[in-house]
């Protein structure tokens, strides 16, 4: 799909954290992503289980934080959208920050609601590859 001014309309998608849920932040940032133009297409309120969990974060496998971030993701609800704007992957990816929150930019969303590293919040697709792999897994079951 195209744009009035031929960008495309890109789908991506985006998790709040167990962490951000926990601490009653589904409306701020929600608000956020709106104020930025993002439509959500699709939402749900889930708690993954670790045969998603596993699915979902399957590159990072052989990673020495693998089994804490299965831990922490499985730990509570997350909120997961589908959400649809002109340049949707980067744009989000820059809405939310750095991966560490401590260091995550002054403004963003992991700066403003996480806390280090794996508690940081929010989720968003790298790439149109993850983008399709990650709605497949969390959409699809």
């Amino acid at each position: 799909m195209t744009s009035p001014n031929n960008l495309t309309i890109e789908k991506t998608l985006c998790l709040i954290k167990p962490d951000a849920v926990s601490a009653g932040k589904i409306v701020e940032i929600i608000t956020i992503l709106k104020n930025d133009g993002f439509h959500i297409e699709k939402m749900k309120m889930m708690k993954m289980n670790n045969d998603i969990a596993q699915k979902f974060y399957y590159v990072h496998k052989n990673k020495n934080f693998f089994e804490g971030l299965i831990r922490f993701m499985t730990s509570n609800q997350i909120v997961a959208m589908i959400l649809e704007r002109e340049n949707a992957i980067y744009r989000l990816r820059s809405l939310v920050g750095n991966t560490d929150s401590k260091i995550a930019a002054k403004g963003t969303i992991r700066n403003l609601y996480g806390t280090d590293e794996r508690k940081n919040a929010i989720h968003a697709s790298d790439s149109y590859e993850s983008a399709k792999h990650e709605i497949k897994v969390i959409f699809d079951n």
